[in-house]
């Protein structure tokens, strides 16, 4: 049986202000109705596999639980990293915890994807992964080489080896190479890019990584040791990771191992790592623009567009990539869109948060959007799912208005619990405990009107929270 591992961290940086820290482009649809990291899942239909393992850190957990569940896949199956420590420590934490859950003593054949990637071709996929099980079962270690269309130099290259059936032996891995050395690799027919893919047997590669990294193996051994299971996660002892060394599985294992296979896969993938890599898997017009969103266009060819909010004109313009947000907008040529990462880096220098949040933020109870803000005020839409409330709290710097636009409130004020409908409101003075919840069976809308010294999320007193929010 075969154990998906979708490593769902990582920022993405590069498709800002669409990625932000807190809600990067693996939990986007950038690319169809599903998000990256549901693709991910469902293009695993024709496999015979288990229920996905899913890692993450904290701030994502119910990013990742939500899409899960969207898709009848949530089952106490997401494993929380402590800190970001690389993928040999990530695939330690899923190989553990794999073994663990084993039924009969059976040896489970994990499949390691990462949760931000694109495949087009999802039946050369499955093929692939079919060709790797049966090099895994074997024994061997096997990575997914992507053939190569282009002398890219953004990614790692894998030199094949020795013919192994339809497969080959690695006979080296080699860092992202410069435009001619590229150039010589894709005329050579003997390289790959290396996808980040993997497959193998849980116990092999614990094997592996304790012959070559066994401080690596000890401390994920540690970690899994003592687990806090916490409603659909899985916390791993805290101290134990956080004195794991930080390491890559090309680095730790794969590099070293002599029982490395390498796939070929040729199956429309991208990592999508650029606005520009994101525009040349799209579909696009006559003039080769990519429009997403309320869009015109006029004398204007080979662009990317994504207008989230309002209308967006292009007039004689090519090459561009132009993405609007509630609370940003990016204008860069195509050409220089790996820089946009010097705009998050300037961002953070600034103490602003537009690199970590979006003006409308998901919370596991529903979303807000922040619609208005000025000295002493902050308006928001808030949307409450049906059957979920927010913690009960307090604040010590500001007061709240709430009023409902459509649906129902039950709200907690103090002693008092009472119904709030639609086109009625109530006010919660500085310092009294309150919650939220909509009690019916229609989402709950309502506006929010703060007032007072101090407008921070950080000036929330958690007594009570369903979702393991308060601070112990």
């Amino acid at each position: 049986m075969i154990t998906p591992v979708i490593m769902a961290g990582g920022t993405g940086s590069r498709l800002w202000p669409l990625s932000r820290e807190l809600f990067p482009k693996q939990f986007l649809n950038v690319d169809g109705e599903l998000t990256m990291l549901q693709a991910t899942i469902s293009r695993l239909g024709e496999l015979s596999c288990g229920a996905p393992l899913l890692i993450c850190n904290e701030d994502h957990r119910f990013l990742v639980a939500e899409q899960l569940r969207q898709q009848g896949k949530l089952a106490s199956n997401i494993i929380l990293e402590p800190a970001g420590r690389n993928t040999a420590p990530a695939i330690a934490l899923a190989a553990f915890t794999a073994l663990q859950a084993a039924i009969d003593g059976s040896e489970p054949l994990l499949l390691v994807l990462a949760a931000d990637h694109v495949i087009r071709d999802e039946s050369s996929f499955t093929n692939s992964v079919q060709v790797a099980v049966t090099h895994a079962e074997a024994g061997k270690l096997v990575t997914f080489g992507i053939v190569p269309t282009a002398p890219e130099t953004g990614y790692g290259y894998i030199k094949r080896g020795a013919v192994q059936g339809s497969s080959f032996s690695v006979a080296q891995f080699v860092e992202k190479p410069d435009l001619a050395t590229a150039s010589a690799y894709l005329a050579s027919g003997e390289y790959y890019w290396n996808s980040g893919m993997f497959l193998f047997s849980a116990k092999r590669y614990l094997e592996e990584l304790k012959a070559y990294r066994p401080d690596i193996y000890a401390s994920c051994e540690k970690a899994v040791g003592t687990v806090d299971p916490d409603l659909d996660f899985v916390r791993v002892n805290k101290a134990a990771f956080l004195a794991c060394p930080s390491e890559s599985i090309d680095y730790a294992v794969m590099e070293k191992t002599a029982d490395a296979v390498v796939v070929p896969m040729d199956a429309g993938w991208s990592d999508v790592g650029s606005w520009s890599s994101l525009w040349e898997i799209s579909p696009k017009d006559e003039q080769g623009n990519v429009n997403k969103g309320d869009v015109m266009s006029f004398d204007s060819a080979n662009n990317y567009v994504f207008a989230e909010t309002g209308l967006v004109s292009l007039v004689g313009v090519d090459n561009l990539v132009v993405v609007q947000t509630k609370d940003a907008l990016l204008v860069a040529h195509k050409n220089n869109v790996q820089d946009v990462k010097k705009v998050v880096q300037q961002l953070k220098a600034d103490g602003r948060t537009e690199h970590r949040i979006h003006r409308e933020v998901y919370r596991p109870w529903g979303k807000y959007d922040s619609i208005d803000m000025g000295e002493r005020y902050q308006v928001k839409r808030i949307t409450v799912k049906p059957g979920e409330k927010l913690s009960i709290q307090m604040h010590h710097h500001r007061a709240e208005h709430w009023i409902v636009v459509s649906g129902t409130a039950k709200v907690t004020n103090g002693d008092s619990t009472f119904l709030v409908t639609e086109n009625e409101s109530t006010y919660i003075p500085i310092g009294i405990i309150h919650a939220l919840e909509n009690p019916g069976k229609l989402p709950l809308e309502l506006i929010e009107v703060q007032s007072g010294s101090y407008l921070g999320e950080d000036d929330i007193v958690r007594f009570e929270d369903r979702y393991g929010r308060v601070e112990g």
